[in-house]
């Protein structure tokens, strides 16, 4: 059992390194910035802290239980900032820093967190605490990193499991993903995250998957079978997310 606890721990090591890693990069990168921090879920589980530095490390938690930016960021979907976390009004029970009656958190102002998906399920928010209004500036780091950090998920979630197969799959869901991503941002003329939130939303509509509904509207627009990454476990999307392609086109191209 020990040497199964220690291996599990090895295979994670270098993962904890390269998150803290950029965390510090993030923060180093962010005038004023006091911390940073990656929290993420997965299907139903609830929102979790996967990596902090700098006063992250308390703070987030208690957003977590209480209101605060990273919760509302995974709530939405959406990037959310403030001025004065402490005296928001969207969550009350934040306010005024009562649980942080420390000389750590006296300088703390401002706020910003901005949500991403690496899968399906998969969500995450990455975010930074600053001594400052933030303005557009920390937003901007933060979504230059996004991409990042959904790929380090991925392959943290195929390291972890073990198994060849669940590596594969995910492989082939990113690239349908990534191709349906292309469509819609082209058609819609939207950036990468705005596409995504469409196709995840259009999933959650018709009540099938993202990976299915993706290689539907491949298929759907390329008039046959979607080419799949070779070696890859093949999608094959089934009646349901095949007519929810079709009219998710159809309400794009409609006038």
């Amino acid at each position: 059992m020990t040497e199964t606890l220690v291996s599990a721990a090895d295979r994670w090591k270098p993962l904890a390194e390269l998150l803290q890693a950029l965390l510090e990069r993030i923060a180093g990168e962010v005038p004023g910035c006091l911390g940073a921090a990656l929290t993420v879920s997965h299907g139903d589980q609830p929102l979790r802290v996967l990596a902090t530095a700098g006063v992250a490390e308390h703070l987030v938690p208690a957003q977590l239980e209480r209101g605060g930016p990273v919760a509302l960021a995974d709530a939405t979907g959406e990037p959310v900032t403030t001025d004065d976390l402490f005296a928001d009004p969207r969550w009350p029970e934040l306010a005024g820093g009562a649980a942080f009656a420390d000389v750590r958190y006296e300088a703390v102002r401002g706020a910003v967190a901005v949500p991403g998906y690496w899968d399906d399920t998969g969500a995450f928010v990455l975010s930074a605490t600053l001594d400052r209004p933030p303005g557009p500036g920390p937003l901007a780091v933060l979504r230059r990193y996004e991409k990042l950090t959904e790929m380090t998920l991925v392959v943290a979630e195929t390291a972890t499991a073990g198994d060849p197969d669940q590596m594969l799959e995910l492989l082939a869901s990113r690239a349908a993903i990534e191709q349906a991503k292309g469509a819609i941002m082209a058609v819609r003329r939207c950036p990468p995250d705005e596409a995504w939130q469409t196709l995840r939303r259009a999933s959650q509509e018709f009540n099938v998957k993202v990976r299915e509904l993706a290689v539907a509207l491949v298929e759907h627009l390329g008039g046959g079978v979607a080419p799949q990454p070779p070696g890859t476990r093949e999608i094959r999307p089934g009646e349901p997310a095949h007519r929810a392609a079709e009219r998710l086109w159809a309400a794009f191209t409609a006038k």
